[in-house]
């Protein structure tokens, strides 16, 4: 309880500097880019939040095992710190702070270990890649932690937290809570997102710090960007009039970054125009290690533009 008191008073800058130690210590162990294990222990923490059976992280670390995973399947006492027994049951906690136990309630502990796992495997993305099907047997999965790496890696640090409106905060839009909303189009089905009515060629931004994962044409969203940002969420931009240069699948955005541009495309084959209104269609879908979700938009939404305007009127 002291551990997760502490833990708790720290300040989002105090635990990504001390979780930047705690990376780059078990790097110098194992060799392991610690861009890889941040970006383990990322998507890790954005299932703790979500999964009902997995219990909050102790200390700074959210990277989980399972007490059979660590102290060894048959294993007698599930709770086994000691090194030597887990081995013999074929456990995979290791010590990594020397004090001669392997508690994977230890942040330096649950590193380590992991970090030996990955290294069985080699040093490269490919490596990487392999070493993350073999654990998690799921193509998002690694798709998603292979994202967060190459953030970490561009980035060179963890304070990737901010976020922006999606629309510039001078531009004339309206929007209102639209998640939910019956839609007919192509059979009954529930609204999933918010839409943001502006003028045709508006541009249309970033949220967050991400990897853009899909680009192209979908028939119900029509020209259309999916971004998946660090916390695991897949963010949806449809019904563009088309896409900035040089924006493609596979790259890196940061909030504000301009993406797109306000349309009306969608409902039909591709390059389908006008038969709606033009505005962003903006979702948010969160993953839970199996499958994924829509959720209402629109309190962000709301708490980005608040921000926005406060820090627009700090500038004025």
């Amino acid at each position: 309880m002291e551990t997760l008191a502490a833990e708790e008073e720290l300040t989002i800058e105090q635990k990504d500097e001390q979780r930047l130690i705690l990376y780059k210590r078990a790097e110098a162990l194992t060799n392991i880019p610690w861009y890889y294990l941040a970006a383990v222990d990322t998507y890790e923490r954005g299932l703790r939040r979500v999964v009902k059976d997995r219990p909050r992280e102790e200390g700074l670390i959210s990277i989980f095992f399972t007490p059979s995973q660590w102290a060894g399947p048959l294993n007698p006492d599930l709770e086994d710190v000691d090194p030597l027994s887990i081995s013999l049951f074929g456990g995979l906690g290791l010590d990594g702070n020397g004090d001669n136990e392997a508690d994977r309630n230890q942040d330096e502990d649950v590193l380590f270990t992991f970090a030996r796992y990955l290294e069985k495997y080699g040093f490269n993305d490919e490596d990487f890649k392999i070493a993350l099907w073999d654990y998690y047997q799921r193509e998002q999965t690694v798709s998603i932690i292979n994202g967060h790496a190459n953030l970490y890696k561009n980035y060179k640090h963890l304070a990737l937290h901010e976020h922006a409106f999606p629309l510039p905060l001078r531009a004339n839009y309206s929007y209102r809570n639209t998640w939910g909303d019956r839609r007919g189009w192509g059979g009954r089905r529930i609204h999933e997102g918010t839409d943001i009515f502006a003028g045709y060629n508006v541009p249309v931004r970033a949220t967050s710090y991400g990897v853009i994962e899909i680009k192209g044409w979908n028939i119900y969203g029509g020209w259309r960007i999916g971004i998946r940002d660090l916390d695991n969420i897949y963010h949806y931009y449809a019904h563009l009039s088309g896409f900035e240069k040089g924006i493609e699948e596979g790259e890196i955005v940061e909030p504000g970054q301009v993406i797109g541009y306000v349309g009306s495309s969608g409902y039909g084959k591709p390059g389908t125009q006008g038969k709606f209104p033009p505005h962003l269609h903006y979702g948010m879908y969160r993953d839970n290690g199996y499958t994924e979700w829509s959720f209402d938009p629109f309190p962000s939404l709301k708490s980005w533009e608040r921000k926005g305007f406060q820090q627009l009127k700090k500038q004025s």
